[in-house]
C-alpha cells in the first residue's frame, strides 16, 4: 500500500533524488524504474516528517526523516543523510547514511556510507563500510544462518579444508 497518489511532482522528486550530486546515477542503489521491475515498490518517508510506530511488510522503505520503532520489512531499507531511526531494523538490504539508533539485522548486506552512524548492534550477511562512517556496537557478518556456524572455508582449487 502505497503512502502517497501518484504525481508529477513525486516522479520528478524520485528522478531527482535517484542521481548523485553530480547529476550521475548514483551507484549503490537501484533505479525507481529497477525497483518496480523487481515487483516491490518503495515507500518513502520524507524530510521534516516525524513519525512513531511500526512498519511490517513487503516492500522498499526510504526513510528521510525521523522515526521512532521498529521496521520489518521484506525488502530494502535506505536512511538518507539526515535521517535518525530509533529502533530494530530487519530488512534484506540495508544503506545507512543516516543515523541508527538499535540493532540493526540484514538477511543480504548493510552498506555504510561516509555519513552514516549506528550505535547498536549488526547483523548481516556481507557489510561494506565508507571511510568517515561510525558505530558503536557489536557487528557479526559472513556467517550462515544457522548459529555459530562458519562458512566453509577453501583452498585455492575450490575444494573444502
Amino acid at each position: 500500500m502505497a503512502l502517497w497518489k501518484e504525481s508529477p511532482q513525486r516522479d520528478q522528486f524520485l528522478r531527482e533524488t535517484e542521481r548523485g550530486g553530480d547529476g550521475s546515477l548514483s551507484s549503490h542503489e537501484p533505479t525507481h524504474a529497477q525497483r518496480e521491475r523487481s515487483g516491490k515498490t518503495e515507500t518513502l518517508i520524507g524530510a521534516g516528517l516525524t513519525i512513531e510506530g511500526k512498519i511490517e511488510g513487503a516492500g522498499h522503505v526510504r526513510i528521510a526523516g525521523h522515526f521512532k520503532g521498529d521496521i520489518h520489512v521484506e525488502g530494502d531499507l535506505t536512511i538518507e543523510q539526515g535521517a535518525h531511526i530509533s529502533g530494530e531494523i530487519r530488512a534484506e538490504t540495508v544503506v545507512v547514511a543516516g543515523e541508527v539508533q538499535g540493532n540493526i539485522h540484514a538477511t543480504s548486506r548493510v552498506e555504510f556510507l561516509q555519513s552514516g552512524l549506528l550505535v547498536g548492534d549488526l547483523k548481516a550477511g556481507s557489510l561494506t563500510v565508507a571511510a568517515g562512517s561510525r558505530m558503536r556496537g557489536k557487528v557479526e557478518f559472513g556467517w550462515d544462518e544457522r548459529e555459530g556456524e562458519r562458512p566453509a572455508a577453501h583452498d585455492g582449487d575450490g575444494s573444502s579444508l
